[in-house]
């Protein structure tokens, strides 16, 4: 049975916001590890990335997905991990390749100059590589992870 269009589309909404609630916990982390602990980015970013992880999972399966029990917690888990580490894979090519023209693009389109112009381009970047990366995310956590879930 396919699921409606607007329970889908529920699915989607609550699937971003638990994302962003990931996001500010990533950046937080990692400030935090940074800052106070003096850990290397890589480190803290690593130990950052994977607090995110947990939390969205958690947000998901238990707001999102409320319904989707079928599969041990420790299995979904992995699973779950798995996609978001093929989603951090995506991320790094994206990143590569949209920069330069997102630079010649906030070159063109601003007044801006010099260093402002660089962090406004990598700043759009990011944003697209971030949408780009939900939509994997999504798809594939909602049809394998969480498969098991009614989709009537």
């Amino acid at each position: 049975m396919i699921a409606s269009p607007s329970q889908e589309r529920i699915r989607f909404l609550r699937f971003a916001l638990v994302g962003a609630v990931g996001s500010v916990i990533d950046f937080g982390v990692m400030n935090l590890l940074t800052r106070f602990a003096h850990m290397e980015l890589v480190a803290a970013g690593t130990i950052s990335f994977g607090v995110a992880v947990l939390s969205n999972f958690l947000g998901n399966r238990h707001w999102t997905y409320p319904d989707s029990r079928s599969r041990p917690v420790v299995r979904q888990l992995g699973m779950f991990a798995a996609v978001n580490v093929a989603g951090a894979l995506i991320r790094m090519p994206i990143l590569h390749f949209l920069e330069p023209p997102a630079l010649k693009l906030v070159e063109r389109s601003t007044t801006l100059a010099g260093r402002s112009v660089e962090l406004l381009a990598k700043n759009l970047t990011l944003a697209a590589a971030i949408a780009i990366v939900m939509l994997w995310n999504f798809f594939a956590n909602r049809y394998w992870t969480y498969g098991d879930v009614d989709q009537g």
